[in-house]
């Protein structure tokens, strides 16, 4: 399911037609996480990080399997200071937080919880070529 991209700080994972997509993205996320020693956290403020980190994977991977005729890969990029994830699905789709957002309400929430616990997020398309590629960045603690 990795594929072999010879750069230790990039992980890849096809998710087209595998099922149980969500848990299988968070366990791939998390060895990723082990792998590169945010994970086992030595603070509180560490365990926060990787688990929010977990839950954007799951809203990214979520959203593509609910509104945009399912992913077909998770990447996960460790870089200076961040990490960043990217889910890339068929949909043609503009993910966006809902606007107002209400909490109470069941739903909806995927994007509005990205934006919130990410420093930055988007969409990158590639003219003429089906699909996107939704990434977020989570910042490293500190």
């Amino acid at each position: 399911m990795e594929t072999a991209s010879g750069d230790a700080d990039v992980r890849t994972l096809a998710l087209g037609a595998a099922s149980g997509t969500v848990p299988l993205a968070r366990d791939f996320t998390r060895q990723a996480l082990y792998d590169w020693g945010w994970l086992p956290a030595a603070t509180a403020d560490r365990r926060a990080a990787a688990e929010d980190v977990l839950l954007v994977v799951s809203e990214l991977v979520t959203n593509a399997c609910l509104h945009a005729e399912g992913p077909e890969s998770l990447r996960v990029l460790r870089f200076d200071g961040a990490l960043r994830l990217e889910v890339a699905d068929r949909g043609a789709g503009q993910p966006a937080p809902r606007t107002p957002h209400r909490a109470g309400r069941p739903g909806g929430h995927g994007m509005f919880i990205v934006q919130r616990l990410c420093r930055a997020w988007g969409i990158d398309r590639t003219p003429g070529a089906a699909g996107k590629t939704v990434w977020a960045e989570v910042a490293a603690p500190a």
